[in-house]
């Protein structure tokens, strides 16, 4: 890794956090349109509460990498903005929600030092809690109205965030929780034989695995918690576990295109991808053999920025292998800002 290689990617990482800024920020309402163009804020028809949340977590990673003042006074503004927008308070139906908004304010709290961030974290992580019961032999339910549905995206982030609340303020019970919660994401939603990660089980409430949901948000989110758990225990499992769910996750979804992952869709689809990237990158970071990792992480970065950039804008759709244009929405850009910034955060590390 050389000196340039790594301005180039800081460089990009800085261009995608301005557009960021320039063409997604609403200061009327203190929070990111939901795409762009959106004159007036008509596009926010919806609040998109999880989206929210991987902006509050980009906020943080250029924070992180430039220390400038900006980012910290964006992520004050939005703290204000998404409270007001949630009624005056954090906790909402869907408990993959709150786990997200939770570990996005925990990475802000320990980037800033804001005891209100870590307040925000810890009533949220309460009401995740609740979701804990033993319709399917455990696990975290995906929302409060059907409290039998089980899936990844309840339980693996949560189990991430109970290893990083063990990890910052040290109190035993939160290991428990992380170690309960991978536990059980291990032996109901992940496969033995090639460590590919299932969506989630008893969804129409006849015990049945949603096998053929294939996406990249979940294979991230575990590799995430084995993270997690290897950081806290050393354990060689958990970065045995991390390196299977990559390798079968490459395979099934990347290889065919070449190595890039696939257009999942836009919507909430737009975050997945930059998702995997995120906690492939943390793998990365304790792993020094991931080195196709590494190589998968550079592959998508350069075709990200060579094919996928719209021609006028540092803009980032869907599809990673051509330009985008039309209206983008902010998960996409926010998934094309995670990749950018983790391949300005590993080519640092990596000198």
């Amino acid at each position: 890794m050389n000196k340039l290689e790594i301005g180039v990617w800081e460089e990009r990482a800085n261009q995608a956090q301005e557009a960021l800024d320039t063409l997604f920020w609403n200061e009327a309402i203190k929070m990111y349109n939901i795409e762009t163009p959106c004159p007036n804020g008509v596009c926010n028809t919806i609040f998109h509460y999880w989206w929210m949340a991987h902006a509050v977590d980009v906020l943080v990673d250029g924070l992180l990498r430039t220390g400038e003042k900006r980012y910290a006074e964006r992520l004050a503004a939005l703290h204000t903005g998404l409270l007001k927008r949630n009624g005056g308070v954090w906790p909402n139906e869907l408990y993959d929600d709150m786990e997200w908004m939770a570990l996005a304010w925990l990475r802000a709290y320990e980037a800033t030092g804001l005891e209100v961030y870590k307040e925000t974290t810890l009533l949220l992580w309460k009401d995740i809690q609740t979701g804990w019961n033993e319709h399917m032999s455990g696990g975290i339910a995906w929302q409060k109205t059907q409290l039998d549905y089980k899936n990844t995206p309840a339980n693996a982030p949560a189990a991430i965030l109970a290893a990083r609340l063990y990890q910052a303020f040290g109190e035993a019970e939160d290991l428990d929780w992380a170690l309960k919660i991978y536990n059980w994401q291990k032996g109901h939603l992940v496969d033995p034989e090639t460590g590919f990660v299932w969506d989630g089980m008893n969804r129409t409430g006849d015990g049945l695995i949603d096998k053929d949901w294939k996406y990249s948000y979940n294979q991230g989110v575990y590799i995430g918690a084995a993270v997690e758990l290897y950081r806290i225990t050393k354990g060689q499992g958990y970065l045995d576990d991390a390196r299977q769910t990559f390798t079968s996750a490459a395979r099934e979804l990347a290889e065919p295109q070449g190595g890039v992952l696939p257009d999942e869709g836009n919507g909430d689809a737009g975050l997945f991808k930059g998702i995997l990237i995120r906690y492939t990158a943390e793998w990365v970071k304790m792993d020094f053999t991931a080195v196709e990792a590494v190589d998968f992480l550079r592959t998508n970065a350069e075709c990200l920025w060579d094919q996928g950039k719209s021609v006028d804008a540092v803009l980032f759709g869907t599809d990673w292998t051509s330009a985008s244009n039309g209206v983008i929405q902010l998960s996409s850009q926010l998934s094309a800002i995670k990749l950018l910034e983790k391949m300005s955060e590993l080519t640092k590390e990596q000198v």
